[in-house]
């Protein structure tokens, strides 16, 4: 078979297991709590990959990889930010929240966050809810166009009807099974992307003969500003550029997507184990796809679109069946993002904002939400276009500075002012809007780092000391 009949079949064989998987879970969900929050029997497989997989989205695969191969070694402090996000959430966040969320029976992030706010509760709802969705419109339809790039470099398809086939299946799965098909999809994905994490660095090395040899053509492939811990920057410029990578580790305490599977784990003895494996997953992924686009500039050609330079190595480097699970791997770090935040989205308006969350008729509003999230969703992809990379990270960092402080000093103390909860949310939230309109500063240290400062020394004066 040629490639683009044996990456096509893998592909429809791929996507039929995940619409299974769908029609699986919905046998499992029968209320809103169990749509939303698995009815909090996550176990710690499931809980620990499916949030890494839901946290990295096309960035990891595609973007890790891109961003390896234009800038040579100062791409090293993402990774330390990357995992040290994911060695906090679990190691310090995850036995808390566990514990509080179970304590007050919150089924969402939003309904955690605002709980003991008096009069001010249903403002904090409603604001925090805006912030979700206004945030997740513009990254789910960054996974919908990210998604699509990669099926129309592929097949000989349009950009259109490749968005609109992926995101028809992604619809169609968590419709089916809400948070228990997300959760056990993103599993299943979150397994193949460890898999692509640890094959295609090793047959890079192994193409390139080994460590050694990389790291001296890395020297010629390079340039000397690229193979600087700082890249063009030096002094001043250059510590704020390390910071400023570094702030992107801030975002994962604030991610509702991702601290929903930590609410919804069944158990302690499930948060200890799910805590090697989160951290063990998101070092072997996010180290493996350095790895790959540093091998990427000494074995290819150079390409325009650095985020295609995964796809490239994958086709130097192996048959078109291991091609087509690699894009299959890909596709799937696209979809376990995007379907989770449509069901955070979609709780976000018809659970929290609901003035009757058991009515007889929630679950069916929740899935029209997930519905008309989704549209509008494509609707941006396909016709406001951007850039998918900027889009991402403008959202992680808005809902990091906009929850992430209020989160972490719920957990401490136990409850927050009203109204500094209300003016935490908001500040974080419009500060990191407000600055993402400006040139960006090295490693864009300001807006990463000053909206979760503020945030948090405002969350930090509101507490209420247990």
């Amino acid at each position: 078979m040629d490639y683009t009949t044996t990456v096509l079949i893998t592909l429809v064989v791929y996507k039929l297991i995940l619409i299974g998987i769908g029609f699986y879970a919905n046998q499992k969900t029968s209320s809103t709590e169990d749509y939303f929050i698995g009815g909090r029997g996550l176990g710690p497989w499931v809980a620990a990959i499916s949030s890494a997989a839901s946290a990295s989205s096309a960035w990891t695969l595609l973007g890790m990889s891109g961003a390896a191969y234009v800038m040579g070694l100062s791409a090293i402090w993402i990774v330390f930010a990357v995992v040290g996000g994911y060695m906090f959430n679990w190691l310090w966040l995850a036995p808390k929240l566990q514990k509080k969320a179970a304590a007050e029976q919150s089924v969402t992030l939003t309904e955690l966050l605002a709980k003991g706010s008096g009069n001010l509760t249903k403002p904090i709802t409603v604001l925090a809810s805006l912030c979700i969705v206004i945030a997740f419109t513009f990254y789910i339809a960054a996974q919908f166009q990210a998604a699509g790039t990669t099926f129309a470099s592929t097949f000989d398809v349009s950009m259109e009807g490749s968005i609109l086939l992926g995101t028809t299946i992604i619809l169609v799965y968590t419709l089916l099974g809400g948070f228990w098909a997300v959760s056990i999809t993103d599993t299943l994905q979150g397994l193949l992307m460890a898999a692509a994490g640890l094959l295609l660095p090793i047959a890079g090395l192994i193409a390139i003969g080994g460590p050694i040899e990389l790291w001296q053509q890395m020297h010629i492939a390079y340039t000397e500003t690229q193979m600087s811990f700082t890249g063009e920057h030096t002094g001043i410029m250059a510590i704020g550029f390390v910071f400023g990578l570094g702030g992107i580790g801030l975002g994962h305490p604030g991610q509702p997507h991702v601290v929903n599977r930590m609410m919804a784990l069944r158990d302690e003895k499930s948060v200890q184990q799910a805590k090697a494996i989160a951290i063990g997953w998101s070092a072997i992924v996010i180290i493996g796809m350095l790895i790959v686009g540093w091998c990427a500039k000494v074995l290819i050609e150079p390409i325009a679109n650095s985020e295609q330079a995964l796809l490239e190595v994958t086709n130097l480097l192996f048959p078109p069946v291991v091609a087509g699970i690699i894009i299959a791997a890909i596709l799937s770090a696209i979809m376990s993002t995007a379907d989770s935040q449509l069901l955070v989205s979609a709780s976000a308006i018809s659970y929290d904002i609901s003035e009757n969350k058991n009515n007889k008729n929630s679950l069916l509003y929740s899935r029209l939400t997930v519905v008309i999230m989704c549209v509008i969703s494509m609707l941006i992809a396909l016709y406001a276009p951007d850039d998918i990379f900027s889009r991402v990270l403008f959202a992680w960092n808005a809902l990091g500075a906009a929850f992430g402080p209020l989160l972490i000093i719920k957990v401490i103390s136990k409850s927050v002012d009203g109204r500094y909860a209300f003016t935490a949310i908001f500040t974080g939230f419009a500060l990191s809007v407000i600055l993402s309109l400006f040139p960006s500063a090295p490693g864009d240290y300001l807006e990463r780092i000053i909206p979760f400062t503020l945030a948090f020394i405002i969350a930090w004066a509101g507490r209420v000391k247990p």
